[in-house]
C-alpha cells in the first residue's frame, strides 16, 4: 500500500507586516526565540494563498 500521512497543526507563529499572511493561507514556518509567552516561531514565506 502507498499510503501518506497528511500533516496539519495550529502553531502560534508571528507574522511579520513584509510577508502579511492572511488567515487560511499555507504558509511555511521556522523556530526562533520566545517573541512571548506562547509564540516560538515566525512565518517565512507564503507557500498558497487562501
Amino acid at each position: 500500500f502507498k499510503r501518506y500521512e497528511r500533516r496539519r497543526s495550529l502553531i502560534p507563529a508571528h507574522n511579520p507586516p513584509c510577508i502579511n499572511a492572511k488567515e487560511g493561507d499555507t504558509v511555511r514556518i521556522a523556530e526562533c526565540r520566545p517573541i512571548s509567552k506562547t509564540v516560538s516561531f515566525v512565518v517565512v514565506e507564503k507557500l498558497e494563498e487562501a
